[in-house]
């Protein structure tokens, strides 16, 4: 397995298809040991954005999540710190 870049693009995927992508690389970031990820959702209509936060509430592996600041890609992006093993 190759590790992890600490960023996953969800752009252009379909709700279903980008939840299951960040679901697979927030498990194999945490098993790399990444402290802090970028999610690359995309502005749009902010449905995206909403469904990728939400799961992020949610997923045992996520300390906490942020927007993207100045920078960092705005509000097309959210910061997500994971848990540490």
């Amino acid at each position: 397995m190759t590790q992890p870049l600490n960023e996953v693009h969800l752009r252009q995927l379909t709700i279903d298809e980008a939840l299951i992508k960040l679901d697979r690389y927030l498990n194999d970031a945490f098993m790399a040991g990444l402290y802090q990820v970028r999610i690359i959702h995309g502005k749009g209509t902010g449905t995206l954005r909403q469904a990728v936060r939400e799961q992020l509430a949610r997923h045992p592996l996520v300390k906490s999540y942020r927007p993207g600041g100045y920078g960092e890609g705005g509000a097309g992006v959210t910061i997500a710190e994971l848990s540490q093993k």
